[in-house]
């Protein structure tokens, strides 16, 4: 009888450990993105989302120099004003990682003049 209670107590912990893999797992489908590819996070950005399918849990890595630019999550009147609101989530490590939440995503630089200067992305994450 011992024999058997092992069995069902295996079974248990392999049920256990699949139940953990699939909660802490992320989707696995879910992409990295390089903002601006190998040129990085920098000027004139508004068209490179183009041309790309973006999915919710998909990651934006955003690479620049933090000593003259950063990154500012923002809503649709910020991205289109480019001013940034208040509360707004500010990233400034020059290797941020950004995971995209389903709709609209926007970014922005808000160092003086480089939002106006196209250091910007509009993101619709389905």
């Amino acid at each position: 009888m011992a024999q058997g209670s092992g069995s069902a107590s295996l079974a248990k912990l392999r049920v256990a450990l699949l139940v953990c893999l699939l909660v802490f797992s992320g989707p696995i489908d879910a992409a990295t993105y390089t903002v601006g590819g190998s040129g990085g996070w920098t000027f004139n950005m508004v068209t490179w989302p183009q041309g790309k399918s973006f999915r919710a849990g998909d990651t934006l890595l955003f690479k620049y120099d933090p000593t003259i630019h950063n990154v500012v999550a923002v809503n649709k009147g910020g991205y289109q004003s480019c001013i940034t609101p208040a509360g707004a989530k500010v990233y400034k490590s020059g290797k941020d990682v950004v995971k995209l939440r389903k709709g609209l995503n926007f970014f922005i630089c808000n160092v003086a003049g480089h939002c106006e200067s196209g250091m910007k992305i509009a993101i619709d994450a389905v």
